[in-house]
């Protein structure tokens, strides 16, 4: 595994960094020195928007031993605003869900 320097960013994970797609690609390219950059970012890029078209689309998309990733329906309700107390109509809308595989959430707990 390659040891990456700390990077100041607005998402906090376990290790206080959160890996941006970029950072990914340079690892990769670093792990695999036969292949050139652009086509893993390429290759990145082309998995992520299938994944993203697959989720637009209502399906379910399984990596196994990774996760899986779903849509969500939250249905139309009355909310809130905290400032006012004013009752506020918030529509329906669809999020996305991630639930993480058997060998992720073994490798987070060891």
């Amino acid at each position: 595994m390659i040891e990456r320097p700390h990077v100041q960013s607005a998402g906090v994970g376990l290790s206080g960094a959160a890996m941006i797609k970029s950072e990914l690609v340079q690892m990769l390219a670093e792990e695999n020195p036969h292949l050139f950059q652009r086509d893993i970012e390429n290759i990145v890029n082309a998995i992520l928007d299938e994944v993203g078209d697959a989720m637009a689309r209502g399906d379910r998309v399984e990596l196994r031993g990774f996760g899986a990733f779903s849509v969500k329906n939250r249905p139309a309700r009355v909310g809130r605003n905290p400032r006012t107390g004013e009752q506020v109509d918030v529509g329906e809308k669809y999020v996305p869900q991630f639930k993480a595989g058997k060998e992720i959430r073994e490798r987070l707990n060891r």
